[in-house]
């Protein structure tokens, strides 16, 4: 797809406002989470001020972030400004226009709240990238294991109420078994296993809470924005559940945090910063990507299901197992999996501050952001750009097949950056960018070895979808 060159493009100012001091940034606060929501709230404004680029403010405003004012990016072209790190700046910026305690993150900064312009960002996310390549081995045998265990739970689920079955909690316990397994030298105890997506999951929520909405009735409104919008939520409340984790990891990762001090960095500051990566950057991830998958997938159809088990059992097939190779070989799950991706990006939301004066382009304009300002972008709109793809709302599972659909891929922006490139020490982009979409191509693959088809039931959480499993028909022909 050709674009304007910067020169033929009409440099605009950027419209939109930030209203009264104090009072703009709680009246978007209030549109955003209760009068129209997040979609509506960017959907609005596009069509008031024709143009995919405005300024607003962004929760939580007043008074946990000091300045809530943003420059929002809604198209695919001016959103990969975000990824120029010579132009924009990352530093405390993971969550936005605020930032939870370092008490979360055992009063340090953690990698993700790093700039790369910061030397220890480079040697923690080399020291990330160098340990999950030294793993790559035991990728699919440890997850096919934890898959194995899921499975087992949700036909016995089936079995017992044969009716609607949470996929959600039994997705996390896989997740957090495989993610523990993968990244320690341990297995998680029973106790452990049991406890540990929750606790993860309260860690979560109280460093995330004023970015969200519950999702109480209306007449409650006013009650919640006093309760997670106005304050943030202490840590001491989840201390307990946090050390647990971190002394879990501590004591089962002596080969994470022995090459941790090979580079100089304290056996401490790098499990606080394992822990991160387990259960923000992991865990939190696979919480909300599988569901994702499930809803898409599950909704897509039967002549979807036909076409991917008929590919995915001929490859393992002709491999003689689940192999990379046999995996490499099923183009349209791959194009499934990229397309759950970019039409529900598990993390919708991205951050920077410009460096320098900063001139973007977008499909028919150029708008100028001042050195300083805080530039967000809302991915689902960005990778839902009408003029990249075409019927951009609708699921299309062969969208990435062939030539043509490949060249689309640069506009997939999931993981931090473009799905062509790959993270390095020097960028913001996910380190674990190739392993997530293996997952997700595997447990789509471990679907269909099982079952020809499955329905779903989906609702709205606050972090993702809610899948519960109505239905599955079990595989006629097992590989």
């Amino acid at each position: 797809m050709a674009s304007p060159s910067s020169s033929e493009l009409p440099l605009k100012s950027i419209p939109g406002g930030y209203g009264f001091p104090f009072l703009g940034a709680i009246k978007d606060r209030y549109d955003y989470f209760y009068f129209q929501g997040k979609d509506e709230f960017f959907r609005s404004r596009v069509a008031k001020y024709r143009s995919t680029v405005f300024r607003a403010n962004m929760p939580p405003g007043p008074f946990i972030s000091s300045d809530s004012r943003v420059v929002v990016l809604l198209d695919a072209l001016t959103f990969q400004i975000l990824f120029d790190t010579s132009k924009v700046e990352k530093r405390n910026l993971l969550d936005g226009t605020y930032m939870p305690s370092l008490s979360f993150t055992g009063d340090i900064r953690t990698c993700a709240y790093l700039d790369p312009s910061e030397t220890e960002h480079s040697v923690l996310k080399k020291l990330f990238l160098c340990f999950l390549a030294s793993r790559h081995d035991r990728f699919i045998p440890l997850f096919r294991s934890s898959l194995s265990e899921m499975f087992i739970k949700l036909e016995d689920k089936i079995a017992e109420k044969n009716k609607v079955v949470d996929f959600n909690p039994i997705s996390d316990s896989m997740s957090f078994d495989f993610i523990f397994r993968l990244l320690s030298d341990g297995t998680p105890d029973s106790k452990l296993a049991a406890d540990g997506p929750g606790m993860f999951d309260k860690w979560l929520a109280f460093q995330l809470a004023p970015l969200a909405s519950i999702g109480l009735p209306k007449i409650f409104s006013i009650l919640e924005d006093l309760v997670i919008h106005t304050m943030p939520l202490p840590f001491f409340l989840v201390k307990s559940g946090y050390m647990k984790l971190y002394n879990a990891f501590y004591s089962c990762s002596d080969s994470f945090l022995a090459e941790a001090e090979k580079q100089g960095i304290n056996r401490e500051k790098a499990c606080h910063n394992l822990v991160f990566l387990a259960g923000f950057n992991a865990y939190g991830g696979m919480k909300v990507l599988f569901p994702i998958l499930l809803k898409w997938v599950g909704t897509a159809g039967e002549e979807l299901h036909r076409n991917l088990a008929d590919e995915i059992r001929a490859a393992v097939k002709e491999e003689g197992g689940l192999t990379f190779s046999a995996i490499e070989k099923m183009s349209l799950l791959k194009s499934v999996v990229y397309e759950a991706l970019r039409i529900e990006p598990p993390v919708p939301f991205q951050y920077a501050k410009a460096k320098e004066d900063i001139v973007v382009q977008s499909h028919d304009s150029a708008f100028k952001i001042k050195k300083g300002e805080i530039i967000f972008g809302y991915q689902p709109f960005a990778t839902k750009d009408g003029k990249v793809f075409e019927n951009p709302e609708k699921f299309i599972g062969d969208r990435f097949v062939g030539e043509e659909g490949e060249k689309l891929l640069k506009y997939v922006y999931w993981s931090n950056g473009r799905e062509t490139e790959e993270p390095t020490p020097e960028d913001k982009m996910c380190p674990g960018k190739n392993l997530v979409v293996l997952m997700a191509r595997v447990i789509v693959v471990e679907f269909f070895l099982r079952y020809d088809t499955f329905s779903v039931e989906v609702n709205d959480l606050p972090l993702g979808p809610s899948v519960k499993i109505t239905s599955v028909t079990k595989a006629a022909v097992k590989v």
